[in-house]
């Protein structure tokens, strides 16, 4: 069975809407990339419903590379290209 089809059947058996997801990662590890290209990792504290994020133990990578670590980082709803639950623990 392709992974595309068995991912349209397990969205269609949670009947999971994309605010369910948000609700279920806060706490969790993230990777939010933004229009620009620089990833933001972190553990998601919240966001609301323009996308404003608000995350924790914050890492910036640019072209993969780390550049930066911040404690709490406020990222602007409009520059989000999209979060993801990432793998490993911070």
């Amino acid at each position: 069975m392709h992974l595309e089809h068995r991912c349209r059947i397990n969205m269609s058996l949670r009947k999971q809407t994309p605010s369910d997801f948000l609700k279920q990662i806060i706490g969790r590890p993230v990777v939010v990339k933004l229009n620009s290209g620089v990833d933001y990792r972190g553990v998601l504290a919240c966001l609301d419903g323009y996308m404003n994020i608000a995350v924790e133990q914050t890492e910036e990578y640019v072209n993969g590379q780390l550049k930066n670590k911040y404690g709490d980082a406020f990222l602007r709803g409009n520059n989000v290209l999209y979060i993801s639950t990432q793998k490993r623990k911070l």
